[in-house]
């Protein structure tokens, strides 16, 4: 029998860089066994085009996505939260594990460090995945 399907949300203020990046590696590497979700707590409205370029690097057409309010979610309970570093802006959301993951915002940052950024966000979602018990 199959376990249900794990859902994970990444917060960040924004939701144009961090958030969206790790909502799409989530959907990359936990496959058909994650939802992933993404939002900002003051959404600019659009996808940064530099973490559109950095995902399409690594195959993941981010174009489709869009930048989602905290009150565009459903009202769900998640497996797992994860903030990119927005502390006290990012109002308490049922969870199950919640993380704070502390990154950089890659806004200003030159390509190669965009791309630093972008693989930290990979490595951390690999690790949440693990912590759920889905790779």
């Amino acid at each position: 029998m199959k376990s249900h399907v794990k859902r994970m949300l990444f917060v960040c203020v924004e939701n144009s860089n961090r958030s969206q990046m790790a909502e799409a590696f989530a959907r990359i590497l936990g496959g058909d066994a994650i939802e992933a979700y993404s939002a900002g707590s003051r959404p600019s409205g659009v996808v940064d085009p530099k973490a559109i370029e950095a995902m399409h690097e690594v195959g993941y057409d981010l174009w489709l996505h869009r930048s989602k309010a905290l009150s565009d979610l459903p009202p769900i309970e998640f497996d797992f939260v994860a903030t990119m570093g927005c502390g006290d802006e990012c109002p308490l959301i049922r969870a199950r594990i919640r993380d704070d993951w502390q990154i950089p915002d890659p806004k200003n940052m030159a390509p190669t460090e965009f791309r630093r950024v972008r693989n930290l966000v990979r490595s951390k979602v690999y690790a949440a995945l693990e912590r759920i018990g889905v790779v």
